[in-house]
């Protein structure tokens, strides 16, 4: 699998608009989700790691990637703890997501020169996590924050890159008030990839589903 910089990275944040994020203990479910995202037009993923034993799913999937979707990048998030961001990256993680701001992260992830995004919920926190080199920052729980806090802090830092999660939906109207605010990118999970289509194994749904929502936010992206 190719490696990206933690610039390449963003830029292609930036470039679609969209990281999908998901977490099935399944690998094969896991691969099947993840290619369906990729033929709809994604080329970042977020696996989250939320589950026991969740490391060697994620090995699976890197390589099934390595294959299948040779120019996806893959990345974990739901890292909490410098040790797992340090294994994460190990198995091959191009990117790190974390619900929570931690220093610890953002030296092992800063030492390997990988990008990581760390979940901040005020512009202190922001403010915090730039000065330890944060190219784009998580706004997690986005719904909690809304548009408006995006835009409340782009006026004073119009170079902090947000990545909204939590609260992102499909529809134009949701979508729309995000990247008017002036979000870099949106995280998108079971509003994407919904329970019933995992449940029915409707992996021809899901590319529909991802390639037209990339395709809207492509229409509306400044």
């Amino acid at each position: 699998m190719k490696t990206y910089t933690r610039i390449e990275v963003v830029n292609v944040m930036e470039a679609t608009g969209l990281v999908p994020l998901y977490y099935n203990p399944d690998a094969e479910l896991m691969c099947e989700v993840v290619k369906a995202c990729y033929k709809g037009g994604a080329r970042l993923f977020e696996f989250t790691s939320r589950g026991p034993l969740a490391h060697e799913v994620f090995t699976t999937l890197v390589k099934y990637c390595q294959k299948h979707c040779p120019d996806l990048i893959l990345g974990a998030g739901s890292v909490t703890d410098a040790a797992s961001a340090s294994l994460y990256m190990q198995l091959g993680a191009q990117f790190i997501v974390t619900p929570v701001f931690r220093e610890d992260i953002a030296r092992v992830c800063n030492r390997r020169k990988v990008l990581w995004s760390p979940g901040c919920g005020s512009l202190t926190e922001i403010a915090a996590a730039e000065e330890l080199g944060c190219e784009i920052v998580k706004l997690f729980p986005g719904a909690i924050y809304g548009a408006e806090f995006v835009k409340a802090i782009k006026g004073p830092c119009p170079w902090t890159r947000v990545m909204p999660t939590g609260g992102v939906d499909t529809s134009e109207e949701n979508l729309r008030s995000w990247f008017s605010a002036g979000v870099s990118c949106v995280g998108l999970g079971s509003q994407l990839i919904t329970g019933d289509l995992v449940k029915n194994k409707d992996f021809n749904s899901l590319t529909k589903q991802v390639k037209d929502t990339l395709k809207f936010i492509n229409s509306i992206k400044p």
